[in-house]
């Protein structure tokens, strides 16, 4: 019976270590020792199980209780950093972990080198297969981003910008969204009207035109435009 916990919980181990190896090497949150520990610690658990005798439910409900647990734990490492979340694949990859060290426990050797092999496979091939599709023409990606276009005019013009700018946006066409118009800050003969839109990346030269054209207008002092971050279409 030692021996057969020992051969377990070293099975466990090696899983996490050659997990976490990989994970320590990108510099993750969840690295080497994290990894190691849940693995080697939901080996353990198991192995309770089987140790005092409760059998496959038993058994079952410790490996139930070591997937909320670790979940918790996950919860720990995924980030919010100016809107993007970050730390969800070493979330995911904690919660495998657990899955390998629970197969150990259970003795179940096989599956749990073929788990580990798939987290491995999965953080290195797939990444660079996600990083290839990342960066393929912005074109291809189904994605919308919000702009705003600003032109700062005389307040004598300011209805005359206003039309055009509502003209622009119909003839492209682009996704109007709003129109405002406030006080320009250091100069009270002036206006700042601005338009809010949003379009697919690739159609950023429609609204570069609509600038450059806008800024021909007569009474228009400047005009600037910026794009926030692109998200998903939705479906």
């Amino acid at each position: 019976m030692t021996l057969d916990f020992a051969l377990r919980l070293l099975a466990a181990f090696a899983c996490g270590v050659a997990i976490g190896l990989e994970r320590q090497m990108r510099q993750r949150t969840a690295g080497l020792r994290t990894i190691t520990l849940v693995a080697s610690g939901a080996c353990l658990f198991v192995t309770l199980g089987v140790l005092t005798g409760n059998g496959t439910t038993g058994v079952t409900q410790i490996a139930s209780y070591v997937v909320s647990g670790v979940g918790f734990l996950g919860g720990g490492v995924i980030m919010r950093d100016k809107g993007a979340i970050q730390g969800i694949n070493t979330a995911a990859t904690l919660w495998c972990s657990a899955a390998v060290g629970v197969l150990c426990g259970a003795g179940h050797f096989g599956p749990a080198v073929a788990g580990t092999a798939i987290v491995l496979l999965t953080n290195t091939v797939l990444r660079e297969v996600s990083h290839a599709i990342n960066t393929a023409p912005v074109s291809a990606a189904d994605l919308i981003r919000e702009y705003t276009l600003t032109v700062v005019c005389r307040e004598a013009d300011e209805i005359h910008i206003r039309a055009a700018l509502s003209n622009s946006m119909s003839s492209a066409p682009l996704s109007f969204q709003s129109l405002t118009s406030q006080d320009y800050e250091g100069d009270p003969q002036r206006i700042e009207v601005t338009a809010t839109l949003k379009l697919h990346p690739k159609d950023q030269s429609k609204l570069e035109s609509i600038a450059s054209r806008l800024s021909m207008e007569k009474g228009v002092s400047s005009v600037s435009w910026s794009g926030l971050e692109a998200e998903p279409t939705p479906e």
